[in-house]
């Protein structure tokens, strides 16, 4: 699975109804530009917005039965 850079190892894929999978050295930041602690290479960022642990998913959303816009899902 290619990316617009050409690096292979580096992805963001949209899960459906679920988190984002951010994969390999693509920095996560703040609004005010500091970068977010990261301890994996890969990590699943919350889009449902009731994560306990933002910007992680802490997999509330099957709690909540969060339903994302099937017109941006991809297969993860």
């Amino acid at each position: 699975m290619g990316n617009r850079n050409g690096n292979d190892d580096e992805s963001i894929v949209v899960c459906p109804d679920g988190p984002l999978l951010v994969r390999g050295d693509i920095a996560i930041v703040t609004p005010a530009g500091e970068p977010v602690p990261r301890r994996r290479k890969t990590v699943a960022l919350c889009r449902c917005g009731a994560s306990a642990i933002k910007p992680y998913c802490d997999g509330t959303h099957k709690l909540i039965n969060f339903r994302s816009d099937p017109d941006l899902e991809t297969d993860a």
